[in-house]
């Protein structure tokens, strides 16, 4: 650990070493010399005068870089390629001359962050689809439970536990289908030229169109895509960031609409985050029971929501077919938000797996509210008997804010059916009433909809993504 400089947190404490080595130098470097490779095998297969013992030699070298050769010629000529194709001459004699040939920076470069965006992508696919089947399973364990239903954070019409964790695992769902279509749309730049225009290939093959058209599907092909952008300046558009960049804000936004629901539920006692048997919740108070993981997921997803602004006003800058101002950015905006997902998807794996319930809890606060949202069918049933419909709801209100008037200001207990079985207008005894106190009257469909989401919704996609499942996630807290 190098205590004397500055470590980025999101490399230190956040993110898995596997979303790191992605955007890590040897990742790059190594993807430039495939493309590299690629490059020369492409135009050997189209008649330029390169053989085989020469991409041989290039594969031969393709992972053992010589970085210290590269630093030292970079000291000297100022250029990150440049320095990288000479090393890579340095150990391929042979290939020297052919190393790079036609091609501008920009083709290892932006198509080296075109493929590495696409992995990351789909290490974040592969930790959403698990953070989906975890919720699915909540879902379905707690999908008979009722508890009280907030809206505007005051007491509701009850739902279910299970229903709520549906809620969660519906935003990450439509997160998950923006990533698939993103993620089938990435195409490389290709092999364009210092303009887009292609011209230094129109010229190493003497003006064939035909050959021209086939470089770019060939690399396409070799590098595990579908296909290159049709056009483009020296670089790939710089939106392709932004569309990216907001797939990972959707997911931050989702997660943190979710860690919000479980702080304030700890609040309540009601659910908890795990809490290990030696974790110290507060330096001053003993006893406290911080939802930390929550608290971090929400504190890495509003960096994330905010980074996501940075490719949208970068793209937007882009001076006809290139500036460079889109580079220093870059460097930090497009890994830093994938880092700082991977961390927040450890985060909500670690807390979607142990999530501890407190149905007592949950009944006691849901069983001092019932009474008031029993009124609607205590009414229903006394016009039945005969009672008057405008003069029972006037009754029921009344005595609804008497009742509310004693919890709130003398801290009693909530006393309502009291007060309507003591109202001759009503006809009900307090033992009928208390019939009608059974939860599971008012969750309406809760259950039904939990089954109904899991079986129809979720599971085709778990089904479709079943090689992604049984990911678990340890943190460092």
């Amino acid at each position: 650990m190098n205590t004397d400089r500055y470590q980025s947190p999101l490399s230190e404490r956040y993110a898995s070493r596997e979303m790191q080595f992605l955007f890590s130098p040897d990742m790059k470097f190594r993807t430039w010399r495939r493309l590299w490779i690629a490059l020369a095998e492409t135009e050997k297969e189209l008649g330029l005068g390169i053989t085989e013992e020469q991409i041989q030699e290039m594969k031969a070298h393709q992972d053992d870089i010589n970085y210290e050769v590269a630093k030292e010629r970079e000291k000297l000529v100022r250029h990150d390629v440049m320095s990288h194709v000479y090393a890579f001459g340095v150990q391929c004699p042979k290939a020297k001359p052919i190393i790079h040939l036609g091609a501008t920076s920009c083709y290892v470069g932006d198509n080296t962050d075109m493929i590495i965006m696409a992995e990351a992508l789909r290490l974040v696919k592969k930790k959403l689809v698990n953070v989906i089947a975890q919720l699915a399973e909540f879902a379905k364990k707690y999908r008979d439970l009722p508890t009280l239903a907030f809206t505007h954070f005051q007491p509701a019409q009850p739902t279910t536990v299970g229903k709520r964790a549906t809620l969660w695992a519906q935003e990450f769902l439509m997160d998950l289908e923006d990533l698939d279509y993103v993620l089938s749309t990435l195409k490389l730049l290709g092999s364009k030229g210092t303009t887009g225009t292609q011209a230094s290939f129109l010229e190493l093959f003497d003006g064939d169109q035909s050959k021209v058209d086939q470089i770019d599907p060939l690399i396409a092909k070799k590098m595990g895509f579908s296909a290159c952008v049709p056009v483009s300046g020296q670089t790939y558009s710089r939106k392709t960031d932004t569309r990216v960049l907001n797939v990972l804000a959707g997911i931050a936004a989702s997660a943190h609409k979710m860690s919000n629901d479980i702080r304030l539920l700890q609040h309540l006692k009601e659910v908890e985050e795990p809490f290990e048997k030696n974790q110290i919740g507060s330096s001053a108070m003993a006893y406290k029971r911080n939802p930390m993981r929550s608290e971090r997921i929400a504190s890495l997803a509003r960096y994330v929501l905010c980074d996501a602004l940075n490719p949208a006003i970068t793209s937007s800058c882009q001076w006809f077919e290139r500036t460079l101002d889109d580079s220093a950015n870059k460097r930090l905006s497009v890994p830093e938000g994938f880092l700082a997902v991977d961390g927040i998807l450890d985060l909500c794996l670690n807390v979607t797996d142990g999530l501890k319930v407190y149905p007592k809890v949950i009944e006691k606060h849901l069983m001092a509210e019932l009474p008031f949202m029993a009124t609607a069918n205590i009414m229903m049933d006394a016009v039945k008997a005969g009672g008057d419909r405008q003069e029972l709801h006037e009754k029921i209100r009344t005595l609804s804010m008497e009742a509310g008037r004693r919890v709130k200001e003398e801290g009693a207990d909530n006393n309502l059916l009291d007060l309507i079985a003591q109202d001759p207008s009503f006809g009900m005894t307090l033992e009928e009433l208390k019939k009608s106190m059974d939860p599971a009257r008012y969750v309406g469909r809760s259950r039904e909809q939990v089954d109904a989401f899991v079986e129809h919704t979720v599971r085709p996609v778990l089904e479709a993504n079943k090689e992604l499942l049984g990911v678990k996630a340890e943190i460092n807290v």
